[in-house]
């Protein structure tokens, strides 16, 4: 499903205008993880349309607070169907 995302305060845009089809509109944040222990979030977990499943996943690998590789998994089969640069039109909540 393509939709239109509206930027709430605090949500920036990541460098990379792609953006992804999500299940859902939701983002409920299952997850937040801090993989590399450097004490900021560098992984989410997201559910886009309530069903309790993650079927959007959020990296940030350079450290700089911004998410640099978004994965959806729209079917939830546990294989990714997309792959982008970015946040892919989806910025986390701060």
């Amino acid at each position: 499903m393509a939709r239109n995302v509206k930027l709430t305060e605090g949500q920036q845009m990541s460098e990379s205008q792609e953006t992804v089809d999500t299940r859902g509109d939701d983002r409920i944040e299952l997850l937040r993880a801090d993989a590399n222990q450097d004490g900021k979030t560098d992984l989410w977990v997201v559910d886009t349309d309530g069903d309790g499943k993650a079927d959007l996943f959020q990296f940030d690998t350079d450290g700089d607070g911004k998410v640099d590789i978004t994965m959806v998994d729209a079917d939830e089969d546990g294989k990714p169907d997309e792959v982008v640069d970015g946040d892919g039109g989806l910025p986390p909540t701060t």
